[in-house]
């Protein structure tokens, strides 16, 4: 890709098709930024992933939990892990790919006027067999001890809400600027024509 930073909208994303794509493209040298992360999807029900997380749970020192592993509950945490897991993170080079990105849960205000994108080869829609159980992050997260869901969803809502107020008054405004042009050919006449020719369309 090679932007100066890359916004990517994880919302209908298969967890792992996901990580493994920004993990290439962080070791590439690409600044990536990954947003709603809580609408990530996962291959598999929310009660075998509930059973799988309960397992990894378990998995602890014996000696002084404290020491880890770390058991991340939010989404953006647990898809950081993910792509971590793909990046050989405890080399200079592995250390410098993942100081190149960060996961958000909802969209911060920094990135909310940014142009977000999505990765084909990773949509649910596209990867997953039709008919296929899958659970969303979120709700996996919330059951295993996430406690801002709520708050998440809330802030969601009121960008969505302040985005379809901005996308209405644009529209009237771009439909505004076309009858004005539309006028203004119409007043000019045959001079439009040597006009456009030396290109004041």
């Amino acid at each position: 890709m090679f932007e100066k930073v890359v916004i990517v909208d994880c919302r209908g994303h298969l967890l792992g098709r996901l990580a493994s794509v920004v993990a290439k493209e962080l070791l590439s040298g690409q600044r990536v930024v990954c947003v709603r992360a809580e609408g990530i999807n996962v291959s598999g029900s929310l009660y075998r992933n509930k059973l799988k997380y309960a397992e990894w749970m378990r998995k602890k020192t014996n000696t002084n939990p404290s020491h880890g592993p770390f058991h991340f509950r939010a989404p953006s945490r647990i898809l950081y892990r993910s792509i971590r897991g793909m990046v050989p993170h405890k080399t200079p080079r592995g250390g410098s790919a993942m100081d190149r990105l960060k996961c958000f849960d909802g969209i911060p205000a920094e990135y909310q006027k940014m142009k977000r994108m999505v990765i084909p080869q990773a949509l649910r829609v596209t990867r997953l067999k039709q008919g296929r159980k899958f659970c969303v992050l979120g709700r996996l997260s919330t059951e295993v001890g996430w406690k801002h869901e709520g708050a998440v969803q809330m802030l969601e809502e009121k960008r969505k809400a302040r985005d379809k107020a901005y996308h209405e008054e644009a529209k009237k405004a771009a439909r505004a600027r076309s009858k004005a042009k539309m006028a203004a050919q119409k007043s000019i006449g045959a001079a439009g024509a040597v006009l456009e020719t030396h290109g004041f369309a």
